[in-house]
C-alpha cells in the first residue's frame, strides 16, 4: 500500500468543480473525488501556512504542538507522521512546501547540530526530503529549480524572480508579480518550466524509482499561493466574469471588530479593497489551479500506467484558503469558512471502501485527522498520547463511527502581524481560539470582545453577534464548550496511555506500602 497526500497552497475550498464552481475546470481532482470520497465540512486548525501545516503532520492542535506562526519552529520534541513511519520501516518522502522551522536551539540543547542523520531527520520535520521548495520566495540549496532552470536557458543569479514569478510589460520591461497589477500578464516561464510542472515531474521520478517498494509521498504544491503568477495559456484562461462574486457588505465596516479593524488597515487588505485588483488577481489565481489539475492528471497517468495507482490511498487537500477580497479582505487567517474550510478527498483504491465511492461525506473533519487515516490504512499502531485526532478510515468503509466531533477547531497567533502593532498589544496578547458548529462560528480573543456568526441566518458571515447582550447566554454556552475542550488536549506525552493504565495503583507491586495501618 502506497499513501500520496497531496496538498495545494492557499486553495479554497469553492474553487474546484467538484464543489460548483461554474467556471473553473478541474477534471483529475474531480475524477478523484468520483473515485473516493469528497469530505465537504473538512476544516484546518489554523488558517496559516505554518501551523496548520504541523496539525497536519503532527495529528496534534497548534495549542498543544507549539508551532502558532509561520515563524515559530516545531519543536524538536513534537512527533511527526515522517517518525512514526520511520519506526514502521518506512520513510515519508517530501516534493515541495513543507514550511517545516528547524528547531535550532532545541538541536543545541541535545547537541544534535552538527549533520548527523538523526539532527537531519529532526530540523526537516521527519520528512526525507526529494525537493523541498517553498516557493515564496528566492530558492535556496534546498532545491534543485534553480539549476533546474538556468540549464534551460533561463540565465540569471535569480531565475524565480527574474522568469516565474514576473511577465514583461508591453513595452518589454520585466514586470513582478509581487505587484498584483502585473498578474495578468504571462510568467516568463515556459509552462513546462514552472513550479508546478517540476514538482509534478519530481513526484513521477520518485514513484518510478519507488516502483515495487511501498512509499509514501508528501506532494506539497506551493500554488495557487501568492505571487499570483501563471505561465500562458493558464494566465488567461479565465476572465474575470468567470470568476465567483466577492463577498462583502458595507455592514461589515460598520462597528468593525477591533482586530479586523486592524487587519483591514493592512497593505495586502487595503489592495484586495479594490475592485481592479480582485478582477486582475482572481483570474491568474483560478489559472493556476487548472494548471495544478493538468498535472495532477499527469501524475494520475503515470501512477495508472506504471500499475501502482491500485494499490495507492490519495489524500488530497489544501492547508487554507484565500479571501481574494471577500469580507474586505486580503490574505487568510481569519475565522470566515472562506479560509477555514478547505477541500479533502480520500481515494481509497481496495474493495472495503467501494461502498462510499463517489460520495459526499457531510460529518466534520479536521487536519489532524490526516495522521491517524495514514497510519489507519498503513495498519500501524497511532501512539494515542500524542494523536488528537480521528482516522477517517471507518467513514472511507460506511462503518458506524459513534461519537462523530459535533465542532471544529481552530486558532490564532497574530502577534507577528502589523495589526498587532496597530493596537497597540504586547506579543503576549495576540491570540484566538475558535469553535465551529454546524450553525455557529463563535470566536474568543484575548483582551477583545467575543465573535458569534449565525451560520443559519448569515452563511456569509456578515453580521457578527459576539457584543449583542440577547447572545450573552449563547456566547457563555460555546465559551464553556472552548474550556473544556482545551482542557482535554493531550500534554501528557511522555507515557502510553498503555502505560498510565499498567501503572495505576502499582505502587505495592514498586515495594511501596504507604497509607496502612
Amino acid at each position: 500500500m502506497n499513501v500520496l497526500f497531496i496538498m495545494a497552497d492557499q486553495l479554497r475550498w469553492d474553487h474546484l468543480g467538484c464543489t460548483g464552481h461554474p467556471w473553473l475546470k478541474t477534471p483529475h481532482i474531480d475524477a478523484l473525488a468520483r473515485r473516493g470520497v469528497r469530505f465537504a465540512n473538512a476544516f484546518v486548525n489554523s488558517g496559516v501556512c505554518g501551523p496548520s501545516r504541523m496539525s497536519y503532520y503532527t495529528g496534534r492542535y497548534p495549542i498543544t504542538h507549539g508551532a502558532t506562526w509561520n515563524r515559530v519552529p516545531l519543536s524538536v520534541g513534537e512527533l511527526t507522521l515522517g517518525e512514526m513511519l520511520r519506526g514502521a520501516g518506512l520513510s515519508l518522502a517530501l516534493a515541495g512546501k513543507s514550511h517545516v522551522m528547524p528547531d535550532h536551539e532545541g538541536l543545541q540543547r541535545l547537541r544534535l547540530e552538527g549533520g548527523s542523520e538523526l539532527a537531519t531527520l529532526l530540523a526537516r520535520g521527519g520528512f526525507e526530503e526529494i525537493d523541498r521548495y517553498d516557493g515564496h520566495h528566492t530558492p535556496g540549496a534546498e532545491t534543485g529549480y534553480p539549476a533546474f532552470l538556468r540549464a534551460r536557458g533561463y540565465d540569471s543569479a535569480d531565475p524565480w524572480s527574474d522568469y516565474v514569478i514576473s511577465g514583461l510589460d508591453a513595452q518589454g520591461r520585466p514586470a513582478s508579480g509581487w505587484h498584483m497589477r502585473h498578474v495578468h500578464l504571462p510568467a516568463r516561464v515556459r509552462e513546462e518550466h514552472s513550479e508546478t510542472a517540476y514538482m509534478t515531474d519530481q513526484a513521477i521520478a520518485y514513484t518510478r524509482r519507488m516502483a515495487g517498494r511501498p512509499w509514501v509521498l508528501h506532494l506539497s504544491y506551493v500554488k495557487p499561493h501568492w505571487p499570483y503568477m501563471a505561465p500562458a495559456p493558464y494566465h488567461a484562461m479565465y476572465t474575470a466574469d468567470e470568476c465567483l462574486p466577492v463577498v462583502r457588505s458595507a455592514r461589515e465596516l460598520d462597528n468593525q471588530h477591533p482586530v479586523l479593524a486592524a487587519y483591514r488597515q493592512q497593505e495586502e487588505c487595503l489592495s484586495f479593497q479594490q475592485d481592479d485588483c480582485i478582477r486582475t488577481v482572481r483570474p491568474a489565481y483560478q489559472g493556476l489551479i487548472s494548471q495544478l489539475d493538468h498535472h495532477l492528471g499527469r501524475l494520475f497517468e503515470h501512477l495508472d500506467a506504471t500499475g501502482q495507482l491500485a494499490d495507492t490511498l490519495v489524500i488530497f487537500t489544501a492547508d487554507h484558503g484565500d479571501f481574494l477580497g471577500d469580507h474586505w479582505l486580503g490574505e487568510k487567517e481569519l475565522f470566515y469558512d472562506t479560509v477555514q474550510k478547505v477541500p479533502f478527498i480520500v481515494a481509497d483504491p481496495r474493495p472495503q471502501a467501494d461502498a462510499t465511492r463517489g460520495t459526499v461525506e457531510q460529518r466534520f473533519v479536521e487536519s489532524v485527522d490526516l495522521v491517524p487515516t495514514v497510519l489507519d490504512a498503513l495498519g500501524i499502531a497511532a501512539p494515542t498520547q500524542w494523536i488528537e485526532g480521528r482516522s477517517l478510515m471507518p467513514l472511507l468503509r460506511g462503518e458506524t463511527a459513534t461519537d462523530w466531533r459535533a465542532f471544529t477547531y481552530s486558532e490564532l497567533d497574530y502577534s507577528y502581524r502589523q495589526a498587532r502593532q496597530i493596537l497597540g498589544k504586547h506579543v503576549q496578547q495576540c491570540r484566538a481560539f475558535s469553535l465551529r458548529t454546524e450553525r455557529w462560528r463563535y470566536v474568543h480573543w484575548l483582551d477583545e470582545p467575543d465573535q458569534l456568526f449565525d451560520l443559519q441566518a448569515d452563511p456569509q458571515q456578515f453580521e457578527d453577534l459576539g457584543r449583542e447582550a440577547g447572545t450573552a447566554a449563547l456566547r457563555a454556552g460555546l465559551r464553556e464548550q472552548l474550556l473544556d475542550f482545551l482542557a482535554r488536549r493531550k500534554h501528557r506525552r511522555t507515557v502510553s496511555d498503555a502505560a498510565v493504565e499498567k501503572g495505576t495503583a502499582a505502587h505495592k507491586r514498586a515495594g511501596v506500602y504507604f497509607g496502612q495501618w
